[in-house]
């Protein structure tokens, strides 16, 4: 059965990690943030509780 032999699948296996590892990646993370966060102060919302019409 020609799916149980590992020996093209995995060479096929390490050649695109590789791939994606040296020349992939380098590339895609040398992009820079497009939206980079700020520094503007955290508000904190309000917690009244709500009043239930019902009760």
């Amino acid at each position: 059965m020609p799916q149980l032999n590992p020996n093209p699948w995995f060479f096929i296996m390490l050649i695109s990690w590789l791939t994606l590892s040296l020349i992939i990646q380098p590339k895609l993370t040398s992009f820079l943030s497009t939206n980079p966060p700020s520094n503007k102060p955290q508000t904190i919302p309000s917690t009244s509780p709500w009043t239930w019409p019902w009760t």
